[in-house]
């Protein structure tokens, strides 16, 4: 455990100009805490059992980038496909991603 005091000086500047000085003290304990065990993202685990549900996302997006392979103007994007495959995904995790986590 570690502790620190820390002093600090409150200004208070009222309509008469009368300035107001108050001293402050505290004291902080921080508690460290080490581990031997590697933390492990629940969420990445979450997400590869989550893709099979969203294969049809996954097809729409795919079949945009196909289509899209030789437009050089740049107007033409996949956005849309991209954002609704992440939203399947993601609905699905949040439904099993908090019983993992402490």
């Amino acid at each position: 455990m570690f502790e620190e005091d820390i002093t600090y000086t409150i200004v208070i500047t009222l309509e008469n100009n009368q300035v107001i000085l108050q001293n402050r003290s505290l004291r902080f304990q921080y508690l460290f805490a080490m581990s031997d065990e590697e933390v492990v993202d629940p969420k990445a685990t979450l997400e590869v059992s989550c893709k099979p549900k969203c294969v049809r996302q996954l097809k729409e997006y795919q079949a945009c980038t196909k289509r899209i392979e030789g437009d050089e103007s740049g107007h033409k994007h996949c956005t849309g496909q991209y954002f609704d495959y992440w939203h399947c995904i993601d609905k699905c995790v949040a439904v099993k991603l908090f019983d993992h986590l402490k």
